[in-house]
């Protein structure tokens, strides 16, 4: 139950980045996608601070989901 928890937190992260930012490749799977690897690398660059969820904090998350849609962006665009 921990993982669907984790995985829903980590597309409602993905969800919010693709709606500042116009979009995430890949649907529901890229939501997902963006918001765990965003967590990640928002808690690498930023730390941990905020609200937290399911071992997520969401102000870094966030942040972090957006420098990672960003630049998958800049990346697809160039390929096409």
């Amino acid at each position: 139950m921990g993982l669907i928890l984790f995985l829903i937190v980590g597309g409602l992260i993905g969800w919010i980045a693709g709606l500042m930012l116009g979009g995430v490749p890949g649907g529901i799977i890229g939501n997902i996608v963006a918001g765990v690897v965003g967590a990640w690398i928002g808690e690498s660059i930023f730390g941990q601070f905020g609200p937290e969820m399911m071992g997520i904090y969401i102000l870094p998350a966030i942040l972090g989901a957006l420098i990672f849609v960003a630049i998958l962006s800049v990346i697809l665009k160039m390929i096409r």
